[in-house]
């Protein structure tokens, strides 16, 4: 594992992947109106004071790419507070997860790491608020953690467990009334 270099964060993007920064890396970009009520150094300067606070005052090693912006936007609104709200972007109406994916990252045969695995990835979805969540490549997850060539009454059975435990984490996560989840 190589260590993270004392002056970085790791900045987790919306894909799952997570790239680390230094604070003299972080590049801002305004754009519209708003790029005509800041300089842009004095952009660059909060973008680095808030990478600070995460870093220094909160002592966090990583920080999504949206906590930032929430958090560079909190900022820079304190210094033009007659600044219109921002317009938010409209939540995605259907994530999408492979469910051989989640297999594969949780190693052969490995069903103890796939299934918290999976339940990260469905509250990770969830946070983004979808209209439908959709799971897919089911029988290519199955029959790569039961380490089977050809369909067998135990990958049906696995089957049957995933299906039920992706109904049983999103009874305890959704709040929201028009959901669907699609597992296939």
């Amino acid at each position: 594992m190589i260590t993270l270099a004392q002056d970085c964060l790791l900045f987790e993007l919306a894909g799952g992947e997570s790239i680390p920064f230094s604070a003299d890396m972080i590049s801002v970009d305004l754009m519209g109106e708003t790029a005509l009520w800041f300089d842009p150094d004095f952009v660059r300067h909060a973008a680095k004071a808030v990478f600070h606070y995460f870093q220094r005052e909160l002592g966090r090693k990583t920080v999504t790419l949206a906590e930032f912006a929430e958090a560079l936007e909190k900022v820079l609104k304190g210094f033009k507070p007659d600044a219109p709200e921002p317009v938010r972007p409209q939540p995605p109406s259907v994530a999408q997860s492979d469910l051989r994916r989640l297999a594969s990252d949780s190693g052969h045969g490995c069903e103890l790491f796939f299934f918290p695995r999976l339940r990260d990835e469905l509250r990770q979805h969830l946070q983004q608020r979808p209209r439908m969540l959709r799971f897919h490549g089911l029988r290519g997850c199955v029959k790569q953690l039961v380490g089977a060539q050809r369909w067998t009454t135990r990958c049906q059975v696995l089957e049957d467990q995933i299906v039920a435990y992706l109904r049983e984490c999103l009874s305890a996560e959704v709040t929201q009334k028009e959901f669907a989840l699609v597992v296939e």
